[in-house]
């Protein structure tokens, strides 16, 4: 009895490692071409954005550590975004090289720019909620300090806040600019065909799990209404998302707004940041699980479930990597003995899926980016470094932030990988 149950059991994990992904994948697949059909085909604005019927002026943050490299670019960028009134605020938030000179010398040569200096490194979030203080108007463009903006992104932003007075925030379209070496090439497609893939699904099916912070426009209401940003989050932008969508705010996606970044391209780099990402969501798990106890929350139900399942499915492809590790030292009961973690027909079938979807996926965003396809059969590499490095990092994620209890989110310079 005992070894038909441990039989069951394995053969549950088994069927949870290998149904979830097949399952996550249709579901994003099927909300991504409904979007498509639905929102993208048909907008008669696709080639440019139409005029809108009043512009408002726009506040673009820009929290800058230590960008001495990038802020050049960024800067040039964003003084050439077609809208007819914006300003600039640049807060450098306690950088240790030349990027306080840098600004200043930018604020001096152009009227629309103000500088913010923070004596100490306080973390991306206070930067935002200081210019945010200070800011002129009552719309936010917030991107990064290596982030390059396509000239209409604005235009296409404030075409949502404008439409609805529900919309708190409209998140935007990153795409990747390193793309020297392997994990360049696969980060290009894992932004269309599982970042962009998720949010036409997730605003398809009600709520996104996060906005992207790299590019977000918002509302200044909406984040007065949801206390603005969180010192203490490590990932501001899913910490932001949760609590306007949490009092009723709508986040929108919009594909026509582009932005080029920056990835790493080293794994200590990759490490990093998805182990910060995956910090940054299990932060959200903690904090928002409140969704169940009120039935007018119950939109967010389905995108909680989501990353809360996600979470289970890492940690049961780690223990049957466990399973598979120990079977190597010991003799295991039979009905625990993993033969082998290499793919059998499953993987010919998840390999199949994986690369469907990136199909689907580049064929949505070959719109807003040309030669997508060179870079699809890299894709093949994505469920194997990718998944594995997924699972990992939500392991270390999880014990990380119960013992990390609350105190403030502070940055370091990122591994922006070998810049073009």
């Amino acid at each position: 009895m005992e070894q038909l149950l441990a039989s069951g059991v394995l053969n549950l994990l088994f069927g949870f490692c290998f149904y979830y992904p097949l399952f996550m994948s249709y579901l994003w697949m099927c909300g991504g071409l409904y979007y498509y059909f639905h929102y993208e085909r048909g907008d008669p604005d696709f080639d440019h954005p139409a005029p809108l019927p009043a512009y408002p002026g726009v506040s673009v943050l820009v929290p800058c550590h230590n960008e001495a490299a990038c802020i050049h670019e960024t800067v040039a960028a964003l003084q050439a975004i077609d809208y007819p009134e914006f300003e600039i605020l640049l807060i450098n938030d306690g950088s240790t090289d030349e990027t306080p000179q840098i600004l200043d010398a930018m604020a001096a040569r152009d009227a629309r720019i103000r500088v913010i200096h923070l004596a100490r490194n306080q973390g991306k979030a206070v930067g935002l909620n200081t210019a945010a203080a200070v800011a002129r108007h009552d719309y936010f463009l917030c991107i990064d300090g290596d982030s390059i903006v396509d000239p209409h992104c604005l235009r296409w932003m404030m075409r949502h806040l404008l439409a609805s007075p529900r919309v708190g925030a409209v998140t935007g379209n990153p795409r990747i600019r390193t793309r020297s070496t392997l994990l360049g090439r696969i980060q290009v497609g894992e932004f269309s065909s599982i970042i962009g893939l998720i949010k036409r699904a997730q605003r398809t099916y009600g709520k996104v799990f996060t906005v992207s912070g790299v590019m977000v426009c918002l509302r200044r209401a909406a984040l007065h209404h949801a206390g603005y940003w969180n010192p203490d989050a490590l990932t501001e932008d899913i910490d932001i998302s949760w609590r306007l969508q949490m009092r009723h705010w709508d986040v929108r996606f919009e594909p026509n707004a582009l932005c080029w970044i920056l990835m790493p391209e080293t794994f200590g780099g990759l490490w990093r940041q998805r182990l910060r990402w995956a910090m940054g969501g299990t932060q959200v798990l903690f904090s928002q699980h409140g969704v169940f106890g009120q039935w007018r929350h119950r939109r967010m139900i389905p995108v909680y479930l989501e990353y809360f399942t996600s979470v289970l499915w890492a940690y049961t492809m780690a223990g049957v990597i466990l399973l598979w590790t120990l079977g190597l030292f010991m003799t295991l009961p039979e009905p625990l003995q993993v033969q082998t973690l290499l793919p059998g027909w499953e993987g010919l079938v998840i390999g199949t899926t994986c690369l469907t979807q990136f199909g689907v996926s580049m064929f949505l965003d070959s719109r807003y980016e040309r030669g997508l396809g060179r870079y699809y059969y890299w894709m093949i590499w994505y469920p194997l470094a990718f998944w594995l490095l997924s699972v990992f990092t939500t392991i270390v994620a999880l014990p990380k932030v119960l013992l990390r209890g609350s105190r403030r989110a502070r940055w370091k310079s990122p591994d922006r990988g070998l810049q073009p």
